[in-house]
C-alpha cells in the first residue's frame, strides 16, 4: 500500500469518526430530553443509553486505527 493510499485510508476513519461523533451528541440530546418528560419510556431511554454506548466503542475502535499505540 502506498503512502498515498494510506492518507486516503486516514482521511476516511476521521470521516467515520465525526459522523459517529456527531450520531453520539444527537442521541445524548434525545436522552436529556427524554429524562427531563416525566413520562419517559424507560425502555426506549435505556436503548438509546445502549446505542450511545455502542458508537462510543466504535469511535474509540476507530481513533485506534487512526493513532496506533507506538510502544518505544
Amino acid at each position: 500500500m502506498n503512502k498515498s493510499a494510506k492518507m486516503d485510508q486516514i482521511d476516511v476513519l476521521r470521516i467515520k469518526v465525526e459522523v459517529l461523533k456527531r450520531e453520539h451528541r444527537d442521541l445524548d440530546q434525545a436522552i436529556h430530553a427524554l429524562e427531563e418528560r416525566a413520562s419517559a419510556d424507560m425502555l426506549t431511554l435505556r436503548r438509546l443509553k445502549k446505542q450511545k454506548l455502542a458508537l462510543k466503542d466504535q469511535i474509540a475502535q476507530l481513533e485506534d486505527r487512526i493513532f496506533p499505540d507506538i510502544i518505544a
